[in-house]
């Protein structure tokens, strides 16, 4: 992984580019205005009528930088045409748009991607969606969203790449590369903008904008290191948290702006405020009004505005009354020139920059797929149920409100997605083997969330008359994402009743759950053979499931975040720390077992719930196959070996099952003793590999001493020497372990 994307790979090379951006920038300021700067600092949005009409007179002003939610290719030409040939200076607009998880063409959900385990796919994606958005003139994406996510009430865990820091570094970097290629000035590169900085995963009980409580040494650990990871891959900007952290809100956090990601990270890039964040400080109830919420934010180190207005209208007052230094505005604005010109603005007319390719390409629409195959996550196969033959089927009833729903598969944050261009589960499904089988279609349920019941007579009587049955169930795309946060996270309406309504019928049932987040799904596990989780899978979602229904393709996808049973354990994640009395099986007591009248004492004397198995529903890294895979054999390089070595874990992977099929290997280490306590597991590795039946082959990590250091009490990274227990296997329930010890050099 390179340091940082830059106009050319050679360290030489990219130290004369930096040098002459910086130039061009010094000169190029050396004649504006305190005026034109702050505008420099103002990311505007259109209001109502033509967005030429509405903006133009601010951009030819020089008070627009850059603006916000203008898609419309004309509409984008010409307001770029008024920056760069009518405004004093013209220097052009950064464009912004939250393009997510694709643009025309949608690939799955973040969430979603983050289950394929898969960086390079990952990184195709956002090369997809960087060249669709950039063919409209679109050069800035609000992405890649890094919020480690431990609660799935939040809404916003669909834009997740989960709960894992290792995984979410890995996608951290693909994400940066697929927006930004080799070059941003590249045709069919755009901007990245990592966000929320930083916690706002963390919020209370999951609800959006909630307060966050994080401690120092796991805010170091777990939540900023993937804001790093993309920082060192060159990320061209950032967004601050709507949330606050310690008391902080996230747009006034000098500590994480200017000490971390200044001081310690060196980034170069710009800082933007959310949408309206600055303002909302008055909010929060750290500023008395909206002139002290613009000092603090830039104080603290944001350098654009979005949306809101309070650097418009006071930072210039701010600078001349000596409350923000002049050099403030200076540096804010380099950093926001020195991207335009890493871009392309200034050298391209700017009615071609960022022209790539076509909407809906060949390439864009197999990267979809392959991405909604890859992602989805093989829960539950009860007596292989899964793949279905269909040489032994003459009917299969597909029933469910999210069979036949194009636009529900594509999820949140989808803005300009084509819902044409969308293949439902029933399309692929019957383009796969409609003409083999009779295909009996009931939705049942009008939406994902009705209550009314009047179509399931219809959906039973469709499931006896079928062989087997494929219920599409989970929740409608404006059941997640941002503030779509939801305290009770079962199947919405009646989707339950419908569920044993149909297992009644006493037909094999394959579930396959659409939904933008992990579902407490206990109440329904046992009512279902099969379980596909496909989150929401995008435009070629009704392809990628079908191949996976009937055994083109076996399911490869591992949760990238833990299942609960029941709402009660969250959080729940698997690579919690071990407490001082952890829940082993002779210290759970269930509730049922409690005898009436018992003595007052601590029952179990261990960390679990009386009413719920202490253990999620499906782990972390959890993914069943078609086939069956066996590991064996795991070899350490060394038993003892010092702190410079490094040390190689290898173990034998064979498929022992019928088919062809891709495995995820995952390796998994603790560090049972340290200087502060650590977690019974974490994530060091993880390889994908394809295997034909019977095939085998021998799966190598290799292991720094630094890949196991973390944020101490001295608060900074410290590695330590000690003994380390090692797992590899399909899932963080690996049980094919060893140990090895570090020593001093």
């Amino acid at each position: 992984m390179c340091s940082m994307t830059t106009d050319d790979p050679h360290p030489a090379a990219v130290a004369s580019t930096s040098t002459r951006i910086a130039d061009r920038v010094a000169a190029l300021m050396a004649r504006m205005s305190l005026e034109e700067k702050i505008g420099q600092m103002v990311l505007a949005q259109p209001g109502e009528g033509p967005p030429a009409d509405t903006l133009g007179g601010p951009v030819r002003d020089g008070r627009v930088g850059a603006i916000v939610n203008v898609v419309e290719r004309d509409a984008v030409s010409e307001l770029q045409r008024i920056a760069v040939a009518e405004s004093r200076l013209g220097i052009p607009l950064l464009v912004g748009r939250d393009v997510i998880h694709g643009f025309r063409t949608i690939l799955p959900i973040p969430l979603g991607q983050a289950a394929s385990w898969n960086p390079e796919l990952v990184r195709a994606a956002a090369a997809v969606a960087a060249q669709e958005a950039a063919e409209v003139g679109i050069n800035w994406t609000f992405a890649p969203m890094l919020d480690i996510a431990r609660d799935p009430r939040w809404g916003r865990i669909a834009e997740s790449p989960g709960e894992d820091v290792f995984l979410a570094n890995r996608l951290a970097a693909a994400m940066v590369q697929g927006f930004q290629g080799e070059s941003l000035a590249e045709p069919g590169s755009i901007a990245a903008c990592v966000k929320h900085f930083a916690g706002y995963g963390a919020v209370e009980s999951g609800r959006d904008y909630a307060t966050t409580n994080i401690p120092e040494n796991e805010l170091h650990n777990v939540y900023l290191p993937p804001f790093k990871a993309a920082i060192d891959q060159g990320a061209a900007s950032l967004m601050t948290s709507f949330s606050d952290l310690d008391g902080i809100p996230a747009t006034a956090h000098a500590g994480l702006l200017r000490e971390v990601l200044r001081a310690q990270w060196s980034f170069d890039g710009f800082v933007v405020s959310d949408w309206h964040s600055i303002p909302q400080l008055s909010v929060h109830g750290l500023t008395a009004d909206d002139r002290e919420a613009a000092v603090a934010a830039a104080n603290a180190g944001v350098d654009m505005e979005m949306a809101s207005d309070t650097y418009a209208r006071h930072l210039a007052e701010a600078v001349e009354s000596g409350v923000v230094a002049p050099e403030t505005v200076d540096a804010a604005v380099a950093r926001i020139l020195a991207i335009k010109f890493r871009l392309g603005l200034f050298d391209s007319p700017p009615d071609k920059v960022g022209v790539a390719a076509q909407a809906a390409s060949d390439h864009a629409l197999e990267v979809a797929e392959k991405a909604a195959r890859q992602s989805v996550v093989l829960l539950q196969n009860r007596d292989g149920a899964l793949p279905l033959k269909p040489s032994e089927l003459s009917s299969l009833a597909v029933i469910g409100p999210l069979a036949d729903a194009a636009y529900e598969q594509l999820g949140t944050w989808i803005f300009d997605g084509d819902p044409e261009r969308s293949i439902s589960v029933l399309a692929g499904i019957r383009a796969r083997v409609g003409q083999h089988l009779d295909l009996l279609h009931e939705p049942a349920l009008a939406t994902s969330r009705s209550r009314e019941t009047g179509g399931f007579d219809e959906a039973v009587a469709a499931a006896r008359r079928a062989d087997a049955v494929v219920l599409c169930l989970g929740e409608e795309s404006i059941l997640s994402g941002e503030a779509h946060s939801r305290a009770d996270i079962d199947l919405p309406g009646a989707q339950v009743e419908l569920v044993r309504r149909i297992r009644g019928c006493g037909k094999p049932v394959v579930a396959v759950i659409l939904a933008g987040r992990p579902l407490t799904l206990a109440n329904i596990v046992d009512e279902v053979d099969a379980i596909l989780y496909a989150w929401h899978p995008g435009s070629m979602g009704g392809p990628a499931i079908a191949d996976l229904l009937f055994g083109v393709e076996s399911p490869s996808g591992k949760l990238p975040v833990t299942f609960p049973r029941t709402v009660g354990q969250i959080p729940l994640y698997y690579n919690a720390r071990n407490t001082g009395k952890p829940p082993r099986p002779e210290t759970v007591v269930n509730i049922d077992e409690i005898p009436v009248r018992a003595p007052q004492t601590s029952l179990g004397m261990s960390a679990f719930h009386l009413d719920v198995d202490h253990t999620p529903l499906f782990a972390f890294g959890h993914g069943l196959s078609y086939t069956r895979f066996e590991y064996s054999d795991l070899r350490l390089s060394a038993a003892r070996l010092p702190l410079a070595d490094a040390l190689i874990v290898s173990v034998r992977l064979r498929n022992a099952g019928p088919c062809s099929a891709e495995e995820v290997v995952q390796l998994y280490v603790r560090d049972p003793v340290a200087s502060i306590t650590r977690p019974v597991r974490e994530l060091k590795g993880f390889q994908r590999l394809r295997l034909a039946p019977g095939q085998a082959e021998r799966v190598e990590f290799q292991l720094h001493a630094d890949d196991l250091s973390f944020y101490g009490r001295q608060q900074r990274r410290v590695v330590e020497p000690g003994r380390f227990q090692v797992w590899i296997g399909g899932s963080s329930n690996a049980e094919l372990g060893g140990e090895f010890e570090w020593v001093e050099n």
